[in-house]
């Protein structure tokens, strides 16, 4: 299993519906909505690092009101 924490930028105006939708996908396993430079964090667990990428390439990043991530893959 591959673990990662997603942090998430999204356009004003939009956290909510961003959240409801982001955590529909598959391998997401926690959103939460936070204060400071980021909107959301999410924590994304997938089988291997090729599905991990597919969740935050075309699920997350493809998000209507996503505008940028940055992604934290952990190693321990």
């Amino acid at each position: 299993m591959v673990e990662a924490y997603i942090l998430l930028t999204s356009a004003i105006g939009k956290v909510r519906e961003v959240y409801d939708k982001i955590e529909k996908l598959e391998d997401v396993e926690n959103v939460r909505i936070v204060t400071g430079p980021f909107d959301l964090i999410v924590l994304a667990e997938a089988e291997d690092l090729s599905t991990l990428t597919n969740t935050v390439v075309e699920g997350i990043r493809e998000t209507d009101g996503v505008l940028d991530t940055n992604t934290a893959i952990v190693v321990e």
